[in-house]
């Protein structure tokens, strides 16, 4: 039957090798610093379960001192991890005050009283812990599934912490000359350690779960101008039935390959982020664009108005045509043409609007590029006549 002591150490060696695993883990996806940043929270608590176990084979000051000043350090490194994952900017602001309550704890234990550094100390990893729970619980970007046993392992751990700092004024143990030994430290040590355990494991979990959206993010996304990519267009639209209230737009850029030809490809690439730019300038609500591939785009609108969405259109096309591009050979304007295919009781698919807007942007590209032409909604073949964008 394991003691105390025993179980302390194999409390130590269980959170030593977890902190490795996320060093580990970090050193081949450096990008996510909350898992290092755990893994020395982890490291820090480990330290004081040492020391801990130390200070009750022998009481010296200074061990008491480094013991109370790890634990509530760790804690606050653990909060700071999970404040680097939900991104909610709280660790930095509560810095300073952590660091004075860890002061003020060395302080009392150097001047023998350290039980009511244990008070001290508890009752800010009390408050470290509500501020993880809450933290967690309030984000809004991490799926409530995942974060709702995070919430509950630090609030369990948080009221353990409270439960020894109340034993021990309501025992009025102000001088210990040891480590507090009663049934609040007996719970204490079993919720702590599950969740280190857990926290460390909820970690590594974290990363998979951020990783695998990054990954997800880069598939679906064009590298050059941030727009989603062809792939993220079938994906978000291969069912959708587009009725009367929902439009396609292609944009395909004027005169591209002769802007290369004479400019550059650097030059080229420029001017394709530009009007990636002015497309996320004027998208709103409903809105959403695509790089199709060169210098073909495609906007999608839903639930917006045709006249608004022509609205949209035009302003897109006459504020690319705005557009200056300084070269070495003197500044560029480029323009665009644009075909617009909506939909309607037919409820079409995107490969039938995706044809539609093709066909209304060779004619726009017929009828002298720089314009816009849309697809009848009742016969492909016919079109309204082709209006200019920029003058």
């Amino acid at each position: 039957m394991l003691d105390f002591g025993s179980l302390l150490l194999a409390t130590a060696l269980s959170g030593a090798c977890l902190s490795g695993t996320l060093v580990a883990i970090w050193l081949t996806a450096r990008q996510s610093r909350f898992v290092l940043t755990m893994a020395v929270g982890i490291l820090l608590l480990v330290t004081h379960v040492i020391a801990f176990w130390l200070y009750g084979r022998h009481a010296s000051p200074w061990l008491g001192q480094g013991m109370l000043a790890l634990l509530v350090a760790g804690f606050f490194v653990v909060f700071t991890s999970a404040d680097q994952y939900i991104e909610r900017g709280w660790s930095k602001p509560t810095a300073l005050p952590v660091a004075a309550i860890i002061a003020l704890t060395v302080v009392v234990t150097a001047a023998g009283f350290d039980g009511i550094g244990f008070v001290i100390a508890y009752s800010a990893v009390t408050g470290i812990l509500i501020m993880t729970a809450t933290a967690f619980w309030t984000s809004t970007e991490v799926d409530r599934r995942v974060l709702a046993p995070v919430s509950l392992l630090t609030g369990s751990s948080a009221i353990s912490f409270a439960l020894c700092a109340v034993v021990i004024v309501q025992q009025k143990q102000w001088v210990l000359g040891s480590v507090p030994r009663n049934w609040a430290e007996d719970v204490n040590t079993v919720v702590v350690v599950a969740c280190m355990t857990a926290l460390g494991a909820l970690t590594i979990s974290f990363h998979h779960l951020r990783t695998q959206s990054r990954l997800t993010e880069e598939t679906l996304t064009d590298p050059l101008t941030g727009l989603m990519n062809r792939r993220a267009l079938g994906m978000l639209h291969g069912d959708t039935h587009f009725d009367s209230r929902t439009a396609l737009a292609m944009f395909d850029l004027d005169h591209f390959k002769r802007t290369n030809d004479i400019f550059g490809h650097a030059v080229g690439d420029r001017v394709l982020q530009r009007f990636a730019d002015v497309v996320r300038k004027h998208a709103q609500d409903g809105v959403e664009g695509f790089r199709l591939g060169g210098e073909e785009f495609a906007v999608i609108m839903s639930g917006i108005p045709a006249l608004e969405a022509h609205q949209i259109l035009r302003t897109i096309g006459a504020s690319f045509g705005a557009e200056v591009v300084a070269t070495k050979l003197g500044p560029l304007r480029s323009t665009v043409s644009v075909g617009v295919c909506f939909g309607d009781k037919e409820e079409r698919t995107v490969e039938q609007m995706l044809l539609g807007a093709d066909a209304a942007l060779y004619a726009a590209k017929r009828a002298g590029r720089n314009r816009m032409a849309t697809a009848a909604t009742a016969d492909n073949e016919a079109y309204r006549a082709p209006e200019l964008l920029f003058a």
